[in-house]
């Protein structure tokens, strides 16, 4: 193996283009048009979530890419096909290179896009990505303990709930999260691969999404 093989990140960058999003490399130049998505829904105003504002979008984008750099982080932006904007961002990270683990997560979509073929598209598309491509024997799902409509999304995904995570992680506005821990393995994903391929076939049949 060359020294570049070496130390060459795990996962290398893709992309990932569906039906209704892409899933692309996040970029310094999404930043615009990412706060203007974040506005909708006024998303980091949310107590639980950790979304940034459309002014710390940049400091934002670029904690992700230095993620990147140490090898903990892939982000992404999510790019709506129909109309070529951005609309949120998702990531791999808590990156375990060694034992083929990893997490997706950081997650958010602008309020139009949330609970639409989109976000059911992406993970999909990067859970299929993990296990048939990367190899992984697990991939994470996290969330805050009072995050309700988003334990209830991942659960809706087919994921199992390993644990909870109390006194985790300290909020911007000082309090302590527990964190909800939810996995799908390895074994799991081809019946949850055609329990999300269903969905999406029911969700792409609704008009407007």
């Amino acid at each position: 193996m060359t020294d570049d093989a070496q130390a060459a990140p795990w996962p290398p960058a893709i992309e990932l283009v569906g039906r209704h999003a892409i899933v692309t490399p996040l970029a310094p130049a999404h930043a615009p048009a990412l706060a203007e998505a974040v506005r909708d829904g006024a998303l980091w105003k949310l107590w639980y979530t950790s979304v940034p504002s459309p002014e710390t979008m940049e400091t934002d984008i670029a904690a992700r890419l230095a993620g990147r750099e140490r090898g903990v982080w892939l982000p992404f932006a999510v790019v709506a096909k129909a109309s070529g904007q951005p609309v949120g961002m998702t990531s791999y990270l808590n990156i375990d290179a060694d034992n083929r683990r990893l997490e997706v997560g950081s997650t958010w979509y602008r309020r139009s896009a949330q609970r639409t073929a989109i976000n059911t598209e992406c993970k999909r598309m990067l859970l299929a990505h993990a296990f048939e491509d990367l190899d992984c024997i697990a991939v994470e799902i996290r969330t805050h303990f009072f995050n309700t409509p988003s334990r209830r999304a991942i659960e809706r995904l087919g994921a199992k709930l390993d644990g909870i995570l109390r006194n985790h992680s300290r909020m911007p506005d000082g309090t302590l999260r527990d964190t909800c821990v939810y996995s799908i393995i390895a074994s799991e994903w081809p019946t949850v691969r055609r329990h999300l391929d269903w969905r999406l076939e029911s969700e792409s049949a609704v008009p407007g999404d």
